[in-house]
C-alpha cells in the first residue's frame, strides 16, 4: 500500500490472518517511532514491516477487540514493550478473544494483555513525531474507536469503502453506527484518506456521495 506524501509521516498496511484484516503502522521518518493500529495476527510479519520502514512500534492502538483485530497484540507488546490502548467498553469482547480464536481460527492463544490506557473521544495519543486524535465511533462494538491525523482516518470496522461494519454481533447497534459515521467521520475534510480494517482504502468524499448506507441514512434524516 502506497505511502502518503505528508511531512515526515509514513504509513504502511498489511493484510493479516484468516479474516484478511488490515493492520496499519504509521511512523515518523525522523524519530523512528511508530504506532501500530489493529495487529490482528502475524505479529512477526508486522514487526518485520516496521523494521523495513525503519521504525520501532512504541504504541499499539486498537480500534476494537474482535478476534481478527487483536491476536497479534500480545506478541508485539512483548517484543517491543509498546503501550497498548483500547477503549474501556471493549473489555467484555476482549475477554472472549481466546475462546473466539479457538472457535474461528482453530488455535489456542493467550488472553490479550490488559490495556495500559483507555482512550476517550477527543484524546490525542502519540509517540514522538506521530499524533492521532481519538474519535469514539460506537456501533460496530460499544467501544469502537477511529483515529485521525494529517488527512488520514483509520476507521477500524466502522466505515468501509461502499459499506459499513456489521452490527449484528453482540454489542452492535446500527443506529449508533450510522450516527458515528455521519456525525463524526463524514464531517472530516473531503480529501481525507480512509484506511479501514478490511478491504481497500477510500476517501471521505467518496463515501459521502456513493456509500449506500450513508445515502439511505441521509435520506431518512431529510425526511424526518
Amino acid at each position: 500500500m502506497a505511502e502518503p506524501q505528508v511531512t515526515e509521516l509514513m504509513v504502511r498496511g498489511m493484510v493479516v490472518g484468516v479474516f484478511q484484516e488490515n493492520c496499519w503502522v504509521i511512523g515518523n521518518r525522523r524519530t523512528g517511532e511508530a504506532i501500530c493500529i489493529d495487529p490482528g495476527d502475524q505479529a512477526e510479519d508486522i514487526l518485520a514491516m516496521a523494521r523495513d520502514m525503519g521504525v520501532k512500534i512504541k504504541l499499539i492502538a486498537n480500534s476494537h477487540a474482535h478476534v481478527d483485530h487483536i491476536l497479534g497484540v500480545g506478541d508485539i507488546k512483548n517484543e517491543t514493550g509498546a503501550r497498548f490502548l483500547m477503549h474501556r467498553d471493549e473489555a467484555a469482547i476482549a475477554a472472549q478473544a481466546a475462546k473466539s480464536a479457538l472457535m474461528f481460527v482453530g488455535r489456542e492463544v493467550a488472553d490479550p494483555p490488559t490495556p495500559d490506557y483507555h482512550p476517550e473521544d477527543g484524546d490525542v495519543v502519540e509517540v514522538e513525531g506521530v499524533k492521532l486524535t481519538v474519535i469514539h465511533t460506537p456501533g460496530h462494538t460499544p467501544g469502537s474507536l477511529s483515529y485521525y491525523t494529517d488527512g488520514m482516518l483509520f476507521s477500524g470496522d466502522t466505515l468501509f469503502a461502499g459499506s459499513i461494519g456489521r452490527t449484528d454481533l453482540p454489542g452492535g447497534d446500527y443506529d449508533q453506527e450510522m450516527a458515528s459515521i455521519i456525525d463524526k467521520l463524514l464531517v472530516l475534510p473531503d480529501e481525507t484518506r480512509v484506511l479501514p480494517g478490511h478491504m481497500q482504502e477510500t476517501r471521505i468524499d467518496a463515501e459521502r456521495q456513493m456509500n449506500p448506507f450513508v445515502r439511505q441514512e441521509m435520506e431518512r434524516r431529510r425526511g424526518a
